[in-house]
Protein backbone atom coordinates (compact mmCIF):
# COMPACT_ATOMS: atom_id res chain seq x y z
CA UNK A 1 0.00 0.00 0.00
CA UNK A 2 1.37 3.42 -0.96
CA UNK A 3 1.09 6.51 1.17
CA UNK A 4 -0.77 8.24 -1.73
CA UNK A 5 -3.89 6.04 -1.18
CA UNK A 6 -4.61 7.79 2.16
CA UNK A 7 -7.32 10.40 1.60
CA UNK A 8 -8.13 9.35 -2.11
CA UNK A 9 -11.68 8.93 -3.51
CA UNK A 10 -13.31 5.75 -2.15
CA UNK A 11 -13.45 2.78 -4.49
CA UNK A 12 -14.46 0.14 -1.99
CA UNK A 13 -16.46 0.33 1.17
CA UNK A 14 -15.11 -0.87 4.50
CA UNK A 15 -17.52 -1.00 7.36
CA UNK A 16 -17.68 -3.22 10.41
CA UNK A 17 -18.76 -6.70 9.43
CA UNK A 18 -19.25 -5.89 5.70
CA UNK A 19 -16.98 -6.26 2.72
CA UNK A 20 -18.40 -5.40 -0.75
CA UNK A 21 -19.67 -2.65 -3.02
CA UNK A 22 -21.19 0.31 -1.31
CA UNK A 23 -24.94 0.88 -1.12
CA UNK A 24 -26.39 3.45 -3.43
CA UNK A 25 -26.51 6.87 -1.88
CA UNK A 26 -24.78 5.74 1.26
CA UNK A 27 -21.83 7.68 2.50
CA UNK A 28 -18.65 5.74 3.07
CA UNK A 29 -18.36 4.63 6.68
CA UNK A 30 -14.61 4.82 6.89
CA UNK A 31 -11.47 5.67 5.02
CA UNK A 32 -11.13 4.43 1.49
CA UNK A 33 -8.79 1.66 0.38
CA UNK A 34 -7.83 0.22 -2.97
CA UNK A 35 -9.52 -3.05 -3.74
CA UNK A 36 -6.25 -4.88 -3.83
CA UNK A 37 -5.53 -3.53 -0.33
CA UNK A 38 -8.77 -4.85 1.19
CA UNK A 39 -7.02 -8.05 2.18
CA UNK A 40 -5.04 -6.14 4.80
CA UNK A 41 -7.16 -6.20 7.93
CA UNK A 42 -4.94 -4.01 10.11
CA UNK A 43 -3.82 -0.86 8.36
CA UNK A 44 -0.71 0.80 9.69
CA UNK A 45 -1.54 3.99 11.54
CA UNK A 46 0.05 7.25 10.70
CA UNK A 47 3.19 7.71 12.68
CA UNK A 48 4.08 11.34 13.16
CA UNK A 49 7.62 12.37 12.51
CA UNK A 50 9.80 12.38 15.55
CA UNK A 51 10.75 15.85 16.51
CA UNK A 52 13.86 16.01 18.56
CA UNK A 53 14.33 19.69 18.78
CA UNK A 54 10.92 20.64 20.22
CA UNK A 55 11.15 22.06 23.72
CA UNK A 56 9.66 20.04 26.50
CA UNK A 57 6.96 22.60 27.08
CA UNK A 58 5.68 22.24 23.43
CA UNK A 59 5.93 18.50 23.01
CA UNK A 60 2.62 17.83 24.73
CA UNK A 61 0.80 20.25 22.42
CA UNK A 62 2.41 18.68 19.35
CA UNK A 63 1.37 15.21 20.54
CA UNK A 64 -2.24 16.39 20.90
CA UNK A 65 -2.21 17.84 17.36
CA UNK A 66 -0.79 14.61 15.95
CA UNK A 67 -3.51 12.60 17.65
CA UNK A 68 -6.16 14.98 16.32
CA UNK A 69 -4.88 14.63 12.73
CA UNK A 70 -4.80 10.88 13.03
CA UNK A 71 -8.38 10.83 14.32
CA UNK A 72 -9.52 12.97 11.37
CA UNK A 73 -7.95 10.60 8.86
CA UNK A 74 -9.12 7.48 10.60
CA UNK A 75 -12.82 7.33 11.35
CA UNK A 76 -13.37 3.59 11.18
CA UNK A 77 -13.88 1.24 14.10
CA UNK A 78 -11.40 1.65 16.89
CA UNK A 79 -8.29 -0.35 16.20
CA UNK A 80 -5.79 -1.00 18.95
CA UNK A 81 -2.48 0.57 18.21
CA UNK A 82 -0.19 -2.32 17.40
CA UNK A 83 2.96 -0.30 17.11
CA UNK A 84 5.66 -1.77 19.26
CA UNK A 85 6.26 0.50 22.17
CA UNK A 86 9.73 1.13 23.37
CA UNK A 87 10.11 -0.67 26.69
CA UNK A 88 10.47 1.54 29.68
CA UNK A 89 13.96 1.35 31.03
CA UNK A 90 14.03 -0.87 34.06
CA UNK A 91 15.58 0.92 37.01
CA UNK A 92 18.55 -0.90 38.40
CA UNK A 93 17.90 -2.78 41.64
CA UNK A 94 18.85 -0.86 44.72
CA UNK A 95 22.37 -1.54 45.70
CA UNK A 96 22.59 -3.79 48.69
CA UNK A 97 23.86 -2.02 51.71
CA UNK A 98 27.34 -3.20 52.34
CA UNK A 99 28.87 -3.20 55.78
CA UNK A 100 31.39 -0.43 56.25
CA UNK A 101 34.85 -1.59 55.51
CA UNK A 102 37.34 -1.21 58.32
CA UNK A 103 39.63 1.68 57.68
CA UNK A 104 42.53 0.14 59.50
CA UNK A 105 43.61 -2.71 61.73
CA UNK A 106 41.01 -3.86 64.30
CA UNK A 107 40.92 -1.73 67.40
CA UNK A 108 41.77 -3.35 70.68
CA UNK A 109 39.38 -3.14 73.59
CA UNK A 110 40.01 -0.28 75.92
CA UNK A 111 39.46 -0.42 79.62
CA UNK A 112 37.73 2.98 79.79
CA UNK A 113 40.04 4.29 82.57
CA UNK A 114 43.65 5.25 82.96
CA UNK A 115 45.03 1.87 83.95
CA UNK A 116 48.45 3.18 84.93
CA UNK A 117 46.94 5.72 87.32
CA UNK A 118 44.47 3.15 88.64
CA UNK A 119 47.20 0.58 89.30
CA UNK A 120 49.46 3.17 90.93
CA UNK A 121 46.74 4.47 93.23
CA UNK A 122 45.64 0.91 94.06
CA UNK A 123 49.17 -0.13 95.01
CA UNK A 124 49.58 2.99 97.16
CA UNK A 125 46.31 2.41 98.99
CA UNK A 126 47.15 -1.24 99.49
CA UNK A 127 50.49 -0.36 101.04
CA UNK A 128 48.86 2.09 103.48
CA UNK A 129 46.17 -0.40 104.44
CA UNK A 130 48.53 -3.33 104.98
CA UNK A 131 51.01 -1.23 106.94
CA UNK A 132 48.35 0.15 109.27
CA UNK A 133 46.57 -3.20 109.53
CA UNK A 134 49.51 -5.30 110.69
CA UNK A 135 51.39 -2.68 112.71
CA UNK A 136 48.83 -1.00 114.98
CA UNK A 137 45.14 -1.90 114.90
CA UNK A 138 44.06 1.51 116.14
CA UNK A 139 45.71 3.17 113.14
CA UNK A 140 43.67 1.02 110.81
CA UNK A 141 40.49 2.01 112.68
CA UNK A 142 41.49 5.62 111.97
CA UNK A 143 41.90 4.78 108.27
CA UNK A 144 38.36 3.36 108.24
CA UNK A 145 36.98 6.48 109.95
CA UNK A 146 38.69 8.81 107.46
CA UNK A 147 37.36 6.79 104.52
CA UNK A 148 33.86 6.97 106.01
CA UNK A 149 33.96 10.75 106.42
CA UNK A 150 35.25 11.31 102.88
CA UNK A 151 32.64 8.91 101.49
CA UNK A 152 29.85 10.77 103.32
CA UNK A 153 31.12 14.06 101.96
CA UNK A 154 31.09 12.71 98.38
CA UNK A 155 27.62 11.19 98.73
CA UNK A 156 25.96 14.24 100.31
CA UNK A 157 27.65 16.59 97.82
CA UNK A 158 26.34 14.65 94.84
CA UNK A 159 22.85 14.48 96.35
CA UNK A 160 22.84 18.25 96.77
CA UNK A 161 24.27 18.97 93.31
CA UNK A 162 22.08 16.60 91.30
CA UNK A 163 18.84 16.36 93.30
CA UNK A 164 18.83 19.36 95.60
CA UNK A 165 18.75 17.06 98.65
CA UNK A 166 20.56 18.63 101.60
CA UNK A 167 21.45 15.80 103.94
CA UNK A 168 23.24 17.37 106.97
CA UNK A 169 26.90 16.47 106.65
CA UNK A 170 28.21 17.55 110.08
CA UNK A 171 26.12 15.18 112.23
CA UNK A 172 26.67 12.44 109.68
CA UNK A 173 30.45 12.84 109.71
CA UNK A 174 30.71 13.04 113.51
CA UNK A 175 28.28 10.17 114.02
CA UNK A 176 29.91 8.06 111.29
CA UNK A 177 33.40 8.30 112.77
CA UNK A 178 32.00 7.61 116.26
CA UNK A 179 30.13 4.61 114.91
CA UNK A 180 33.32 2.99 113.60
CA UNK A 181 35.14 3.55 116.90
CA UNK A 182 32.16 2.25 118.89
CA UNK A 183 32.03 -0.91 116.77
CA UNK A 184 35.70 -1.56 117.42
CA UNK A 185 35.44 -0.86 121.16
CA UNK A 186 31.96 -2.13 122.05
CA UNK A 187 31.10 -4.42 119.16
CA UNK A 188 27.69 -4.58 117.47
CA UNK A 189 25.89 -3.19 120.52
CA UNK A 190 27.97 -0.01 120.51
CA UNK A 191 27.51 0.38 116.74
CA UNK A 192 23.72 0.18 117.02
CA UNK A 193 23.60 2.74 119.83
CA UNK A 194 25.69 5.26 117.88
CA UNK A 195 23.62 4.58 114.77
CA UNK A 196 20.44 5.53 116.64
CA UNK A 197 22.05 8.67 118.09
CA UNK A 198 23.31 9.69 114.64
CA UNK A 199 19.82 9.38 113.18
CA UNK A 200 18.40 11.51 116.00
CA UNK A 201 21.10 14.12 115.43
CA UNK A 202 20.21 14.29 111.73
CA UNK A 203 16.54 14.91 112.59
CA UNK A 204 17.35 17.68 115.04
CA UNK A 205 20.07 19.33 112.95
CA UNK A 206 17.77 19.69 109.97
CA UNK A 207 15.18 21.57 112.08
CA UNK A 208 17.34 24.69 111.88
CA UNK A 209 16.47 24.98 108.19
CA UNK A 210 13.09 25.86 106.59
CA UNK A 211 10.55 23.03 106.66
CA UNK A 212 10.40 22.69 102.87
CA UNK A 213 12.14 19.45 101.89
CA UNK A 214 12.60 18.34 105.50
CA UNK A 215 11.36 14.81 104.91
CA UNK A 216 13.54 14.08 101.90
CA UNK A 217 16.61 15.62 103.57
CA UNK A 218 16.38 13.58 106.78
CA UNK A 219 15.49 10.43 104.81
CA UNK A 220 18.63 10.85 102.72
CA UNK A 221 20.62 11.50 105.91
CA UNK A 222 19.41 8.28 107.52
CA UNK A 223 20.17 6.36 104.35
CA UNK A 224 23.69 7.80 104.22
CA UNK A 225 24.29 6.91 107.90
CA UNK A 226 23.33 3.30 107.28
CA UNK A 227 24.95 2.91 103.88
CA UNK A 228 28.43 4.23 104.67
CA UNK A 229 29.47 4.22 108.37
CA UNK A 230 27.22 1.47 109.70
CA UNK A 231 28.28 -1.09 107.06
CA UNK A 232 31.93 -0.03 107.46
CA UNK A 233 31.68 -0.73 111.18
CA UNK A 234 31.69 -4.48 110.46
CA UNK A 235 35.27 -4.14 109.21
CA UNK A 236 36.27 -2.68 112.59
CA UNK A 237 34.37 -5.48 114.32
CA UNK A 238 36.36 -8.08 112.35
CA UNK A 239 39.53 -6.46 113.61
CA UNK A 240 38.65 -7.17 117.27
CA UNK A 241 39.30 -10.94 116.92
CA UNK A 242 42.67 -12.46 117.83
CA UNK A 243 43.35 -13.05 114.14
CA UNK A 244 41.59 -9.79 113.26
CA UNK A 245 44.20 -8.48 110.82
CA UNK A 246 44.12 -11.79 108.94
CA UNK A 247 40.31 -11.64 108.78
CA UNK A 248 40.31 -8.11 107.44
CA UNK A 249 43.05 -8.98 104.97
CA UNK A 250 41.05 -12.01 103.77
CA UNK A 251 37.97 -9.84 103.38
CA UNK A 252 39.85 -7.22 101.36
CA UNK A 253 41.74 -9.77 99.28
CA UNK A 254 38.67 -11.81 98.32
CA UNK A 255 36.77 -8.68 97.34
CA UNK A 256 39.61 -7.35 95.21
CA UNK A 257 40.23 -10.75 93.58
CA UNK A 258 36.51 -11.12 92.84
CA UNK A 259 36.36 -7.68 91.24
CA UNK A 260 39.52 -8.41 89.26
CA UNK A 261 38.12 -11.71 87.98
CA UNK A 262 34.89 -10.02 86.93
CA UNK A 263 36.81 -7.31 85.10
CA UNK A 264 39.30 -9.64 83.39
CA UNK A 265 36.81 -12.26 82.20
CA UNK A 266 34.14 -9.73 81.34
CA UNK A 267 36.56 -7.59 79.33
CA UNK A 268 37.92 -10.57 77.42
CA UNK A 269 34.86 -12.79 76.94
CA UNK A 270 31.86 -10.71 78.01
CA UNK A 271 28.97 -10.79 75.51
CA UNK A 272 25.76 -11.22 77.53
CA UNK A 273 24.70 -8.24 79.62
CA UNK A 274 24.02 -8.88 83.27
CA UNK A 275 21.92 -5.81 84.10
CA UNK A 276 21.97 -3.47 81.06
CA UNK A 277 19.53 -0.96 82.56
CA UNK A 278 21.68 -0.52 85.67
CA UNK A 279 25.27 -1.14 84.57
CA UNK A 280 25.72 -1.81 80.83
CA UNK A 281 29.37 -2.77 81.29
CA UNK A 282 28.69 -5.82 83.47
CA UNK A 283 28.23 -9.19 81.83
CA UNK A 284 27.24 -12.68 82.88
CA UNK A 285 30.65 -13.89 81.87
CA UNK A 286 32.13 -11.31 84.23
CA UNK A 287 29.95 -12.61 87.06
CA UNK A 288 31.21 -16.13 86.34
CA UNK A 289 34.76 -14.82 86.52
CA UNK A 290 34.04 -13.12 89.84
CA UNK A 291 32.65 -16.35 91.31
CA UNK A 292 35.50 -18.51 89.97
CA UNK A 293 38.26 -16.17 91.13
CA UNK A 294 36.58 -15.53 94.49
CA UNK A 295 36.06 -19.21 95.29
CA UNK A 296 39.61 -20.11 94.28
CA UNK A 297 41.04 -17.33 96.46
CA UNK A 298 38.78 -18.33 99.35
CA UNK A 299 39.85 -21.97 99.17
CA UNK A 300 43.48 -20.86 99.45
CA UNK A 301 43.14 -18.07 102.03
CA UNK A 302 40.75 -19.68 104.49
CA UNK A 303 43.02 -22.52 105.70
CA UNK A 304 46.19 -20.42 105.46
CA UNK A 305 45.09 -17.17 107.14
CA UNK A 306 42.11 -17.97 109.37
CA UNK A 307 42.58 -20.03 112.51
CA UNK A 308 40.52 -23.22 112.18
CA UNK A 309 39.44 -22.47 108.61
CA UNK A 310 39.05 -25.15 105.92
CA UNK A 311 39.13 -25.08 102.14
CA UNK A 312 35.44 -25.84 101.68
CA UNK A 313 34.59 -22.95 103.99
CA UNK A 314 36.79 -20.83 101.77
CA UNK A 315 34.79 -21.91 98.72
CA UNK A 316 31.54 -20.82 100.34
CA UNK A 317 33.11 -17.60 101.57
CA UNK A 318 34.43 -16.79 98.09
CA UNK A 319 31.03 -17.47 96.54
CA UNK A 320 29.30 -15.20 99.07
CA UNK A 321 31.88 -12.46 98.52
CA UNK A 322 31.41 -12.58 94.74
CA UNK A 323 27.63 -12.31 95.09
CA UNK A 324 27.65 -9.49 97.66
CA UNK A 325 30.37 -7.52 95.85
CA UNK A 326 28.43 -7.71 92.58
CA UNK A 327 25.20 -6.61 94.26
CA UNK A 328 27.02 -3.78 96.01
CA UNK A 329 28.51 -2.61 92.73
CA UNK A 330 25.10 -2.72 91.07
CA UNK A 331 23.56 -0.85 94.01
CA UNK A 332 25.96 2.06 93.69
CA UNK A 333 25.57 2.00 89.90
CA UNK A 334 21.83 2.41 90.52
CA UNK A 335 22.49 5.45 92.71
CA UNK A 336 24.86 7.03 90.21
CA UNK A 337 22.46 6.38 87.33
CA UNK A 338 19.67 8.04 89.28
CA UNK A 339 21.95 11.02 89.94
CA UNK A 340 23.13 11.09 86.32
CA UNK A 341 26.84 10.83 87.12
CA UNK A 342 29.63 8.40 86.28
CA UNK A 343 31.76 8.70 89.42
CA UNK A 344 31.04 9.88 92.94
CA UNK A 345 34.21 11.95 92.99
CA UNK A 346 37.62 12.62 91.50
CA UNK A 347 39.84 12.17 94.54
CA UNK A 348 41.50 8.96 93.30
CA UNK A 349 42.92 9.17 89.75
CA UNK A 350 41.86 6.20 87.66
CA UNK A 351 39.27 5.16 90.25
CA UNK A 352 36.96 8.12 90.76
CA UNK A 353 36.11 8.83 94.36
CA UNK A 354 36.34 6.99 97.66
CA UNK A 355 32.77 5.81 97.28
CA UNK A 356 33.62 4.30 93.91
CA UNK A 357 36.09 2.00 95.72
CA UNK A 358 33.81 1.29 98.68
CA UNK A 359 30.84 0.23 96.56
CA UNK A 360 31.64 -3.49 96.68
CA UNK A 361 33.41 -3.44 100.07
CA UNK A 362 30.60 -1.94 102.15
CA UNK A 363 27.90 -4.59 101.53
CA UNK A 364 30.49 -7.40 101.64
CA UNK A 365 31.76 -6.50 105.13
CA UNK A 366 28.72 -7.76 107.12
CA UNK A 367 28.56 -10.92 104.97
CA UNK A 368 32.20 -11.85 105.65
CA UNK A 369 31.91 -10.93 109.35
CA UNK A 370 28.86 -13.16 109.78
CA UNK A 371 30.29 -16.16 107.88
CA UNK A 372 33.57 -16.02 109.79
CA UNK A 373 31.67 -15.94 113.09
CA UNK A 374 29.64 -18.97 111.96
CA UNK A 375 32.65 -20.90 110.64
CA UNK A 376 35.30 -20.22 113.27
CA UNK A 377 33.67 -18.07 115.96
CA UNK A 378 34.14 -14.42 116.92
CA UNK A 379 37.72 -15.03 118.08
Amino acid sequence: MNDSSWGAAPRADYSPGHWGPPDQGAAPAGPAYDVHDARQTRPMPVVPDVVTDVPDAGRDAQDRDDRARGAARWSGPPVRDEMPQEPMPTPPPPAASEPPQPSGPPQKKRAGRNLRAAIGVGVGLGAVIIASLFVVKAVFVGVIAVAVVVGLWELTSRLDERKGIKAPLIPLAVGGAAMVVAGYVRGAEGAWVVMALTGLAVLVWRMAEPPEGYLKDVTAGLFAAFYVPFLATFVAMMLTADDGPQRVFTFLLLTVVSDTGAYAIGWRFGKHKLAPRISPGKTREGLFGAVAFGMAAGAVCMPLLIDGGTWWQGLLLGLAVAASATLGDLGESMIKRDLGIKDMGTLLPGHGGIMDRLDSLLPTAPVVWLLLVVFVGSG
